[in-house]
């Protein structure tokens, strides 16, 4: 899974970095307390630290990983959280009104959308099966 970096915060007792994902594209680290490596898309020469990753939902199941040593990401750049997979989308909900992205596949060098992403007008008139692309 791929999230975009919103926000990194800083405090004197814990450091997190706020992603665009939330705990309804991935679940898996709430339910299961399941590790998934997490690494930036491209690599920088930042400094390694201690985060917690979490989501925009503001609960305390949104979270990705825990005290995770990361090269800190700027705002507005990828994340990659390891091993999601199908898996993980299989488990994705509406929770908060909010939309299931969309599915990709990696061939090699290549890539295809393969599930768009669910629009706001899906929501409202419920459906929240997305279209899968021919």
């Amino acid at each position: 899974m791929v999230t975009r970096v919103t926000y990194v915060k800083k405090t004197k007792v814990k450091n997190f970095i706020i992603v665009d994902a939330g705990m309804n594209d991935f679940v898996r680290p709430t339910l299961y307390e399941a590790y998934h490596g997490v690494a930036p898309v491209i690599k920088t020469k930042a400094a390694v630290q201690k985060f917690d990753i979490v989501g925009p939902i503001c609960e305390s199941g949104d979270f990705f990983a825990h005290e995770r040593r990361v090269i800190e990401p700027a705002e507005g750049s990828l994340l990659a959280v390891m091993g999601a997979g199908a898996y993980g989308f299989s488990m994705s909900s509406n929770y908060n009104s909010r939309r299931r992205p969309c599915e990709v596949l990696v061939s090699g060098k290549k890539f295809y959308v393969i599930r768009e992403r669910e629009s706001q007008q899906d929501l409202a008139r419920g459906e929240v099966i997305p279209k899968i692309l021919a």
